[in-house]
Parts: C-alpha cells; sequence; structure tokens
C-alpha cells in the first residue's frame, strides 16, 4: 500500500486545487479552532526568538500566526510541492516570506535534512502517515521546547469515516489512504523520546496534544 510517504500518493490528494482552497479558507476564516488551539500552546511562554519546524505545514497557516506571535523562522517540511505557490502568496501577504523555508521532504525518512527547532508542529499530517511511531519519534527528535500535534478522535464515527475514505480512494485508483492511530500508542511514541504530555483539547472530530521536554 502505498501512502502519504509516498510523495505521489499525496499528490493525488493534496493537489493545486486543494491548495487553493486551504488559502482561500485561511484567508476567509483564519485558523480552524483545533489548530488555533496548537497555537496557543505553543505560545504560552512566548515566542520570541523561537524556531519553528512544521512536518506537513501544507500552506503554512499555522507558522505564519506563529510568525505573527514573535517566532523568529520558519522551515515548512511538505511531501507535495503543490503548495508551494500558495503557501508563497499568503507569507508574502502576511508579511513573513523572509522568514519562512520550505523543504519538499519526507522528514521521518530523512531527519538530518532538517535543522532542530524550539517548537515542532505536526497538523492533520499523523493520520497521513502508516509508520506513524517512526514519524514522531523523528518529530521528537528534533524539537528542543514543545510539541503539538493532532489527530483523529478514536471512535467509532472517525473510524467509519476513515473506512469510507480508504474505500473510495480504492476505488479511484488513488494511492493515498488515512488512518487512525491509538492515541496511546502516539503519545507514547513521544514520550519514549523524552516529551512529557501537559496539553489535550478535544475538538467534535479532531483532538490536539502539546507535549514539553
Amino acid at each position: 500500500m502505498a501512502s502519504c510517504c509516498d510523495p505521489r500518493g499525496c499528490e493525488d490528494v493534496f493537489g493545486n486545487g486543494f491548495a487553493r482552497r486551504m488559502a482561500k479558507r485561511y484567508r476567509r476564516r483564519g485558523l480552524d479552532p483545533t489548530a488555533t488551539q496548537m497555537v496557543d500552546f505553543l505560545s504560552k511562554n512566548g515566542l520570541s526568538g523561537s524556531t519553528v519546524l512544521e512536518i506537513g505545514g501544507g500552506v503554512g497557516q499555522i507558522s505564519i500566526e506563529l510568525l505573527r506571535r514573535g517566532a523568529a523562522s520558519v522551515t515548512i517540511a511538505e511531501l507535495s510541492p503543490a503548495y508551494d505557490q500558495e503557501a508563497r502568496r499568503i507569507a508574502e501577504e502576511a508579511g513573513v516570506a523572509d522568514r519562512v523555508r520550505r523543504r519538499i521532504v519526507d522528514v521521518a525518512a530523512t531527519p538530518e535534512t532538517v535543522e532542530k527547532a524550539d517548537l515542532v508542529v505536526l497538523h492533520r499530517v499523523v493520520c497521513c502517515y502508516p509508520d506513524f511511531v517512526r514519524l514522531l519519534r523523528t518529530a521528537a527528535g528534533r524539537c528542543l521546547g514543545r510539541l503539538a500535534f493532532s489527530h483523529p478522535r478514536r471512535n467509532l464515527s472517525t473510524r467509519a469515516i476513515v473506512a469510507t475514505e480508504n474505500a473510495f480512494f480504492a476505488l479511484t485508483r488513488k494511492e493515498f489512504r488515512t488512518f487512525a492511530h491509538p492515541p496511546e500508542a502516539m503519545l507514547d511514541a513521544l514520550t519514549t523520546r523524552g516529551l512529557s504530555p501537559v496539553f489535550t483539547h478535544h475538538g467534535r472530530v479532531w483532538q490536539a496534544e502539546g507535549l514539553v521536554r
């Protein structure tokens, strides 16, 4: 099975049209509620001079908000290059483009290609990656201070949604798949790398976790 760690699978779903929709939504509505909770957690002790690594950052909405709150610089590690054009546009509109660096890289496969950062964030990313333990342990290894990630709440409803999505992808011959990984196992992958959970946000569909070193 191909997955989001295969760039071809990502580009099947997260293409130019998807990127335009995400940028348009951000311009109109700002961050979604779960992302807002994650930014608030990461900003809790101030961001002045902080470096940020956003894994699977899409068009970079979270990074823009962290830069607006005082972060010094951001590296966004993405698999799909389809986001790049829209990401540059909204960063320029926000006046932070000179502090954003974008990389097309699978961080879990080659962690040494991105520098460690004070803050690490993964929003709606772990559910797209089959080897979540490897991804989260890599993220923890790149984190010097705080880490925030989100995932679908694991219940009958979200598991049914994931199954329906994957059935659709299979019928349309797309390689991409989504996952509802066990929350306890995701946290274990991070705590074994020296991070401690201190924050949880329960949304209707998405759950956010915050950890500190």
